[in-house]
């Protein structure tokens, strides 16, 4: 404790350090970092993988976060064991893929004198996955963004006995989008902002029709922009691998209306002059709502979990082409908005719960972490440190859990294809006897 000038003691402030790779992951992180108190000391490490962000995308990533730049530094992995070990901070907030996830966890879950350990993940979670609680086990806390992501990971936590902490923390990036945005459009905005996303859809016919559609809605009025808001530019790395990007399917349809634009700025930049937002499933219409800007969520492809888009269900987003084109943009209804992600802030608690694990830990009474090693033991763990730093493990057990664990996944992967032709065959037999 330091003293104050009378001679009283004042508490020691709330060190926290965010960690995170990926661009959607960097941006998550910054932003529920940077929205933490003012009177904690708050910074960044970017961990060096394949897909760490550009410095592009991480100048982009904090420009709504509230983190200066000088608060922000790149490590790899060793160098962050190594700092952590020497200088533990009061909070860790992890933000990663699964398999990375589980490997920070568990590396910081071991370490003397270690750190509150939180997580999370950076969007729209519903439905949600037995995945992100299995790959984030031992974590202290577990961060969500909206009453109906609590309510239906709490009870996948009982029913998968993959037990959590979870704690509520608006969007950060809602937040952030509705300090900046205020309310309605911003005066004389016209444009149409696209947010693409690199999985949704998946199949390229889907992100062809996609194209063309963005296309037609260009090309029926040349008096505003129709600007499709790419996740990063040629070249850059992405949380999800990208097939079929917008700029090549777009340069396949042969010379684009001149009010179609390709956009690698901010999404609250792109928002900043926004009548309107489209899109499949991205985050992305969480931020315009929180400015009051209309938008339309596409069911073009069908609404289903791996379109991320069932949580729109119920909202009145939801619409089609036909849609699209007439500019039917629509805002959710108050009932919807509650649940899904844009809730009252006082109802936000993950810094309360955050403040309570720290006073744990300074009186030595943090919980040691339950982390089983699932199957495939030490070498499952192994396997998944060198699959998402590749070469940059150069461990002699990422080494030869590459050498074992690549001929198993063939072997893995080709006993479920012959499973499946069995289950295929037997459920035809007696079809094929009439």
């Amino acid at each position: 404790m330091r003293g104050s000038a009378d001679g009283s003691a004042r508490p020691r402030r709330i060190r926290v350090v965010g960690i995170a790779d990926t661009d959607s992951y960097v941006k998550w992180a910054a932003a529920l970092v940077g929205n933490a108190p003012a009177t904690w000391d708050r910074s960044m490490r970017i961990l060096d993988t394949p897909l760490a962000v550009s410095d592009d995308q991480l100048r982009a990533a904090l420009t709504t976060s509230g983190l200066p730049a000088d608060a922000v530094v790149r490590l790899t992995l060793a160098q962050l064991r190594e700092s952590v070990a020497d200088d533990p901070p009061d909070v860790v907030i992890i933000g990663a893929r699964g398999p990375l996830a589980r490997v920070l966890v568990r590396l910081l879950a071991t370490l003397p004198g270690r750190p509150v350990v939180v997580t999370g993940l950076p969007g729209i979670s519903v439905p949600v996955t037995r995945k992100a609680l299995f790959y984030r086990q031992g974590a202290d806390l577990f961060v969500v963004h909206s009453r109906r992501e609590r309510t239906e990971f709490a009870a996948l936590s009982v029913t998968t006995g993959l037990r959590h902490r979870f704690a509520l923390a608006t969007l950060p990036f809602a937040a952030a989008a509705a300090r900046a945005g205020g309310h309605g459009h911003a005066r004389g905005a016209t444009d149409i902002v696209f947010a693409a996303q690199a999985i949704v859809p998946s199949d390229r016919d889907d992100r062809l029709r996609l194209a063309v559609m963005l296309r037609r809605l260009a090309s029926a009025d040349n008096s505003r922009r129709v600007v499709i808001k790419l996740r990063a530019a040629e070249g850059e790395h992405q949380t999800h691998l990208e097939r079929d990007a917008f700029p090549e399917l777009l340069r396949s349809l042969g010379e684009p209306p001149e009010n179609l634009v390709l956009s690698t700025a901010p999404m609250q930049a792109a928002l900043d002059q926004a009548a309107g937002l489209v899109t499949v499933s991205s985050t992305a219409a969480i931020e315009a709502i929180a400015r009051g800007i209309p938008v339309l969520a596409l069911d073009t492809f069908g609404v289903s979990p791996a379109l991320i888009n069932v949580v729109f269900e119920g909202s009145g987003l939801l619409g089609g082409e036909d849609d699209l084109l007439a500019g039917r943009f629509r805002l959710p209804s108050t009932s919807w908005l509650q649940e899904n992600y844009l809730h009252d802030p006082e109802e936000d608690d993950w810094i309360a719960a955050v403040e309570r694990l720290v006073g744990f830990r300074r009186q030595g009474l943090l919980a040691d972490p339950a982390l089983p090693a699932g199957r495939g033991g030490r070498l499952r763990l192994a396997w998944e440190r060198k699959s998402v730093l590749g070469e940059m493990d150069r461990s002699p057990a990422g080494r030869w859990a590459l050498v074992v664990g690549v001929p198993a996944r063939s072997v893995v992967r080709t006993a479920r294809r012959v499973r499946n032709r069995l289950q295929v065959s037997r459920s035809a037999g007696p079809m094929s006897s009439r």
